[in-house]
């Protein structure tokens, strides 16, 4: 049993850093040559609260920061930053999970459009306070407008599609403990 358990960890942890890939190659596809007005939604950054919220143990720390790191790296941010606040805000995802899992969905959504908030504001105090050029604020709502637009989407994805589902109180980790 334990083995299957730790295989099926194993598998779902893989599953994120191939789900993160997907996510960056589209990202870096040149689809188009001028610069717009808007920014997309960050999907990375939404699927990693989704999948904090739903079963930390898919997604560790050490994961997360590598995966926020490369996408740093290949889309040409000051390295680590975005990847430090995006982890601090799943990691505070992550430790209020137990108590969102009896919550509505619109709690968890209010959780996360508050970390995301806080990441997205973090993020461009402390680029101006290096003296780092900041993106537009437009650039900034509509990202984060888009990623809260469609995170009830990630959560159906995550949920229906993936198999990332919330555990329920008496349930077991995927390492045999209560939860």
């Amino acid at each position: 049993m334990t083995d299957l358990s730790r295989s099926r960890l194993w598998l779902m942890r893989s599953g994120f850093v191939a789900l993160a890939l997907v996510i960056l190659f589209f990202h870096l596809l040149p689809l188009e040559t001028t610069p717009r007005a808007w920014a997309g939604p960050d999907l990375l950054l939404g699927f990693a609260c989704a999948w904090g919220l739903r079963r930390p143990e898919y997604v560790p720390a050490m994961i997360l920061a590598g995966v926020f790191l490369l996408a740093d790296l290949l889309l040409q941010r000051p390295p680590g930053l975005w990847a430090a606040l995006a982890l601090i805000g799943v990691e505070n995802l992550k430790s209020r999970g137990r108590h969102l899992r009896d919550a509505s969905f619109a709690a968890e959504w209010l959780s996360v459009a508050v970390v995301l908030s806080l990441v997205i504001l973090g993020n461009r105090f402390l680029l101006g306070l290096a003296l780092l050029p900041t993106p537009s604020w437009t650039l900034n709502l509509t990202e984060m407008a888009g990623t809260l637009v469609v995170y009830p989407l990630i959560v159906f994805a995550t949920h229906g599609i993936m198999g990332v589902r919330k555990t329920a109180p008496g349930d077991l980790d995927a390492l045999g403990k209560r939860v």
